[in-house]
C-alpha cells in the first residue's frame, strides 16, 4: 500500500485541487507533482503570474492565492505511477474537509482518475467540481495550451 500526503490549505481557501495520488518521484521527494516532466507547477506559475522553484515557494504560491491542494485517493496498491494501475483506493475524506475549511466553493479534479473517484465516492459535492485535463507527462493528447485554456476558466490571478 502507498499513502499519499496531507492536504496543503488554509483558512481562506476557496479552491481545492484534487490529484489522485503521488507519483514514485513525489513519495520519493515528499513533494506533490514533484516528477520533472508532470507540468503542474509550471502551469500554475504562469496562469498565477509568478515563477517558483522551491518547493515551500510553490506551497506559498497556491496558497497566496486561496488554492488548497490534496489527492482524492488516501492509499491504495499500485505498481508504477500511472493512475491506469492504481487498485483498492481508500478515499481521502474530502466532505469532512469541505465541513472544516467552509470557504471552499470550487473543487478542481486534475484528471480523470481523480474525477472518477471524486464522483464515485462523494455524490453530495457534484455540484462543487468541475473536470480539468491531467497536468501528467501521461496525458500527451493535451498540449500545454491546451491546459492553460482548460485550467484557465477556474485559476486566474
Amino acid at each position: 500500500m502507498i499513502k499519499g500526503f496531507d492536504p496543503i490549505i488554509c483558512e481562506g481557501c476557496k479552491i481545492l485541487i484534487l490529484g489522485s495520488i503521488p507519483s514514485i518521484a513525489s513519495l520519493s521527494k515528499q513533494e506533490y507533482y514533484a516528477h520533472p516532466s508532470n507540468r503542474f507547477w509550471r502551469l500554475m506559475g504562469v496562469l498565477l503570474g509568478e515563477e517558483v522553484q522551491d518547493y515551500a515557494s510553490k506551497q506559498n504560491l497556491l496558497l497566496s492565492h486561496s488554492i488548497a491542494l490534496w489527492d482524492v485517493i488516501d492509499m491504495c496498491e499500485r505498481e508504477g505511477s500511472l493512475d491506469s494501475a492504481i487498485e483498492n483506493e481508500v478515499s481521502n475524506d474530502i466532505a469532512w474537509l469541505i465541513d472544516r475549511y467552509p470557504k471552499i466553493e470550487l473543487i478542481i479534479c486534475n484528471g480523470k482518475k481523480a474525477y472518477q473517484v471524486f464522483c464515485k465516492q462523494f455524490p453530495a459535492l457534484w455540484d462543487m467540481a468541475v473536470y480539468c485535463p491531467s497536468t501528467s507527462a501521461a496525458n500527451a493528447g493535451s498540449s500545454f495550451e491546451d491546459l492553460l485554456l482548460a485550467w484557465g476558466k477556474y485559476i486566474t490571478k
